[in-house]
C-alpha cells in the first residue's frame, strides 16, 4: 500500500473527529416571524426562539477598534457570553470603517466581518448586525458628512448591500438592524450636521437621516429611507429579517424621532426599541412599550440599569413579557466571575458595579425569559 494512502486512512479518523468538534453553519437553524406574527420560531423545528442577549462592547471599545490586533479576545468575548447564557449578541458596524467612498466597501472590514459570522457559528450566537454607524464623530469620512440627502442614501445602500452579500450565506445573522436611533428632521439643518451633537463616553449614537424633509409628513420620509434601504438589503439576502432601532416613546414628545411603528412596521419584519426605565417615571417605559405593540414581534433592543436599579428593571423586564418576546442588554468584555471578583477585592468601579448588577440580573432571568 502506497505510504501516503496509508497516512491518509490513518489520520481520518481523527480529521473526522476535530472536524466535528467545531459546529458548523448548517448546524444553526435560521430565525424566522412565527405563523401568528407575533413572535420568532426556529424555520427548521419551529420551535420558539425569544432573544436574549448583548449589545457587543469591550471596555469602552467599538469592535473595528481591535478585532485587527485582538481577534482573540472578541472570541473570548463571545465565549464568555454564550457561558452566561445569551443566544443574540448585538454588533455595531462603523459606516466609516467598512466603505472607503461612496460606492467602494472596505475589503478587509468585509473579511473580518465574515470572520466574525464565523465564530458565531462556532459558538451558537446568533447576531443583531447594526449598521451605518457614526458614534465617534472623529471616524466619520469628511466625504461622507459632505454628501446632500440624496447621496448620502446611496452610500447607505451600498453599505448595505455590501454587508448583505457578504452574510447572506449564514444562519447565524438574527436580523439586520438599519440604524441605530436614526431621527427625521423637524426643520433644516446645517450642512453636514448629521448627528445629534450629543455625546455619551464620547459617543455619538444618534443619527439624522437628513438634513431638511421639502415634501411630506416626516413619517413619510422615515417610511421612504427604510424602504430604500429595505430594498438594497433585499437585493442579496432575501431571508435575513429587517429591523430599525428605535427611540422610546414619551408621554411629553410621543414618537419624537419621527419614527413611528404604527406607521412603518410594514417596512420592518419586527419593531426593536430602545428603552432604559427611569427611577422616577416608572409608568413611562411600560407605556412606551404598549405604544411599540403594533400586531408584529417586540424586541427591547437595548435595556439596562442605567436610570433605575436592578429591582426595577426586573420588574418592568417582568411586565413586559405582556408584549415584548426579546430583550438585549449590554456587555463590555467582564463576564460575572471577573466582576466577582473584582468585587471581592474591593475594586469594582462605579460603571463595573452598574454592569455587575446587571450579569446578575441577566443570569437570574435566563431561563423564564427562554421559556
Amino acid at each position: 500500500m502506497n505510504w501516503r494512502l496509508l497516512l491518509v486512512l490513518l489520520l481520518a479518523p481523527v480529521f473526522v473527529a476535530c472536524q466535528t468538534t467545531r459546529p458548523k453553519a448548517a448546524e444553526m437553524d435560521r430565525i424566522v416571524v412565527s405563523r401568528d406574527g407575533r413572535g420568532f420560531v426556529f424555520s427548521q423545528t419551529q420551535k420558539p426562539f425569544h432573544p436574549w442577549g448583548f449589545n457587543y462592547g469591550n471596555h469602552g471599545r467599538l469592535i473595528e477598534d481591535f478585532w485587527n490586533k485582538d481577534w482573540n479576545e472578541v472570541v473570548s468575548d463571545f465565549h464568555k457570553m454564550k457561558a452566561m447564557g445569551a443566544n443574540v449578541v448585538r454588533i455595531h458596524l462603523q459606516f466609516g470603517k467598512f466603505m472607503n467612498g461612496r460606492n467602494t466597501p472596505n475589503a478587509h472590514a468585509l473579511h473580518q466581518y465574515k470572520r466574525l459570522l464565523q465564530v458565531a457559528e462556532e459558538t451558537g450566537l446568533y447576531l443583531d448586525i447594526t449598521g451605518l454607524a457614526c458614534y465617534r464623530p472623529s471616524d466619520v469620512p469628511k466625504w461622507y458628512d459632505n454628501f446632500d440627502t440624496r447621496t448620502r442614501w446611496i452610500a447607505q445602500e451600498n453599505f448595505w448591500r455590501a454587508i448583505a452579500e457578504a452574510g447572506a450565506s449564514s444562519p447565524a445573522i438574527f436580523c439586520y438592524d438599519i440604524m441605530n436611533e436614526p431621527f427625521v428632521p423637524g426643520g433644516r439643518r446645517k450642512h453636514g450636521d448629521w448627528r445629534s451633537g450629543s455625546l455619551l463616553g464620547g459617543y455619538d449614537f444618534v443619527q439624522f437621516i437628513a438634513l431638511e424633509n421639502r415634501h411630506g409628513t416626516r413619517e413619510e420620509l422615515a417610511h421612504r429611507w427604510l424602504a430604500q434601504m429595505r430594498a438594497a438589503i433585499r437585493e442579496q439576502d432575501t431571508n435575513t429579517l429587517i429591523t430599525v432601532g428605535m427611540l422610546p416613546w414619551s408621554e411629553k414628545w410621543h414618537f419624537l424621532s419621527g419614527f413611528d411603528p404604527h406607521k412603518c412596521k410594514d417596512d420592518l419584519d419586527f419593531i426593536s426599541v430602545h428603552i432604559y426605565p427611569e427611577k422616577k417615571l416608572p409608568a413611562e417605559a411600560m407605556e412606551c412599550v404598549r405604544e411599540c405593540a403594533v400586531g408584529k414581534p417586540l424586541v427591547i433592543e437595548e435595556t439596562f440599569p442605567l436610570s433605575c436599579n436592578a429591582p426595577q428593571l426586573e420588574k418592568f423586564l417582568y411586565d413586559s413579557r405582556e408584549y415584548a418576546t426579546g430583550w438585549i442588554g449590554h456587555y463590555d468584555g467582564d463576564s460575572l466571575s471577573e466582576l466577582d471578583a473584582l468585587a471581592a477585592k474591593h475594586k469594582l468601579k462605579l460603571n463595573q458595579a452598574i454592569y455587575r448588577e446587571w450579569l446578575i440580573l441577566f443570569l437570574k432571568l435566563h431561563r423564564p425569559f427562554l421559556e
